[in-house]
């Protein structure tokens, strides 16, 4: 099934994940159909998402179970920018206390650094969304960023679209710690330009010929336009229409689902 007019003249797409082709495990309609989509036209994609919980071997394990089929240089995450950041102002080897998920922790670890528990052992904070975190875990990082370790956060996302509904997301640990240490930290996935940048040097595209498929106005779609891509808003995850229609910058597409995208096949004729 091919893309819609006018979408199917964009030249280049950054797709977000949670809330656009997914709830948890429960895919978004024509989720697999609109990916299709792009391969078959040969249309460049990457998936662009804030969520640095699972490694891109891991992503692509759970689209394949949603019947779309990709490979791992596809999957660009916060936890990977988060990594190159690192690794640019503070190179390996150094110990870092990571709050966070697999995403984060095998990013950093294939760049080189060790992984510590300990506020004492700690040369630097990276902190990202973790359904593990505990109090104890939260208050070694504080000692840590109170002690004068640098503090990197993966990405602000506040909520986080679960198939269960709307729970806290790496941001509600940001803001704990911001609570806890009178600090704010680096803050690296959308919408800071960087991620987009990156995002588009392995595309090889421009940003007036990309566009921003996403379900958060305060990220996907205030990052891109920042960086001059066109933006479409998906109602399907974090934002409802209400909000989307009255938010500055408004995007340049509002759609319900990610049908909205496809043309329908032309009956037969009589």
């Amino acid at each position: 099934m091919p893309l819609k007019a006018p979408f199917d003249a964009l030249k280049a797409w950054l797709v977000d994940m949670d809330g656009v082709l997914y709830h948890g495990k429960r895919p978004m309609p024509a989720a697999a159909e609109f990916i299709q989509a792009l391969q078959e036209s040969r249309t460049p994609f990457i998936f662009l998402t804030n969520n640095a919980t699972r490694t891109p071997a891991e992503y692509v394990q759970r689209l394949g179970e949603m019947g779309i089929r990709v490979d791992e240089d596809a999957i660009f995450t916060s936890a990977l920018a988060t990594a190159r950041y690192v690794r640019e102002h503070y190179p390996p080897p150094r110990r870092i206390l990571v709050i966070g998920g697999n995403g984060i922790r095998a990013a950093l670890q294939d760049e080189g650094y060790a992984l510590v528990d300990r506020a004492d052992d700690a040369e630097l904070v990276v902190s990202a969304m973790d359904i593990e975190a505990n109090y104890a875990r939260c208050a070694e990082a504080t000692l840590a960023i109170r002690g004068g370790a640098p503090w990197v956060q993966t990405n602000p996302d506040r909520t986080f679209p679960s198939e269960q509904g709307i729970v806290p997301g790496a941001g509600a640990i940001q803001a704990f710690l911001e609570a806890a240490t009178d600090q704010t930290p680096v803050v690296i996935g959308k919408p800071q330009p960087g991620i987009f940048r990156q995002a588009l040097a392995i595309l090889g595209a421009q940003p007036e010929e990309t566009v921003m498929l996403g379900d958060r106005l305060e990220t996907d779609i205030l990052g891109a336009h920042r960086a001059g891509l066109k933006t479409i808003c998906v109602l399907t995850g974090i934002a409802n229409r209400a909000q989307t229609e009255a938010y500055n910058p408004r995007p340049d597409w509002i759609i319900e689902d990610l049908r909205a995208l496809l043309a329908k096949p032309k009956p037969f004729p009589d």
